[in-house]
């Protein structure tokens, strides 16, 4: 991990070509309450958490956005709808958002799955996604850059993305049936490697940078975080099973 990324209260800040008005940041595990698996600044209160740990980081994570409204979360079901985070409350069944309101905040939640924030190159409108497996497959992020381009009525090429930390390649082992959901709809079989019968490495961030190509969008920064391998920074359900979940959150600022 480029802890050179991470700044004093433990956020990860995107380092990509986003206008000034663009503020965006993913949490790490650190710095907040939380006893274990949880400790410390988990963000999910749907985990099996404390609920005063998890409304106390929650209350922490406003303070770090300067006290603005509440973010909508999304309650994340592995699927590919996306919803207006301006039109919506908290608790609405969706993988992604996108806002054209200043101050409202974009949040998906992960620790594994892979969480991709968006923004058009002029800073009109931001989105962020939660892709997991099963949603990358059925083409979540396609359907975020859609929205965000009907939107604004502007062509994929004008929008930029960036991947936060996720399971990196070198730990993600899946079996044939996850290969197939990909490269039996998708030109993504680079992105696996054979480990052992019935078995592969994916590359998840490679597969996730393919399928925005595809769709147009030629600007990607970001991916080099492996949340399985670095237990210090990140929380891993594919490693701990029961633990917390990181926050990824956009906004257009005021």
């Amino acid at each position: 991990m480029n802890t050179m990324n991470i700044n004093p209260e433990s956020l990860i800040i995107p380092d990509w070509p986003a206008p000034n008005r663009v503020q965006a940041f993913t949490t790490t595990r650190l710095g907040g309450n939380g006893h274990t698996p949880y400790d410390s600044l988990n963000l999910a209160q749907h985990v099996g958490d404390n609920p005063a740990d998890v409304f106390a980081n929650r209350a922490h994570l406003k303070r770090l956005l300067g006290y603005r409204a509440e973010p909508v979360w999304l309650e994340q079901v592995h699927g590919t709808e996306v919803v207006n985070a301006g039109n919506c409350d908290s608790s609405i069944v969706a993988d992604a958002s996108i806002s054209t309101s200043p101050g409202k905040v974009c949040v998906v939640m992960t620790a594994d799955c892979l969480p991709v924030l968006f923004c058009d190159k002029q800073g009109r409108a931001v989105a962020a996604a939660h892709a997991g497996w099963r949603g990358l497959a059925d083409g979540v992020l396609e359907a975020t850059v859609k929205c965000l381009c009907d939107e604004l009525a502007c062509p994929a090429s004008d929008i930029l993305a960036w991947f936060g930390p996720a399971i990196g390649a070198s730990a993600f082992e899946v079996g044939d049936e996850v290969r197939d959901a990909f490269i039996s709809r998708h030109d993504v079989a680079p992105a696996f490697v054979a480990t052992r019968a019935g078995h592969w490495l994916m590359d998840i961030y490679a597969v996730a940078r393919r399928r925005l190509a595809v769709a147009g969008v030629e600007d990607i920064s970001g991916g080099q975080y492996c949340t399985y391998t670095d237990a210090e920074h990140f929380f891993s359900y594919r490693r701990d099973g029961e633990c917390g979940r990181m926050a990824s959150l956009i906004w257009l600022q005021d």
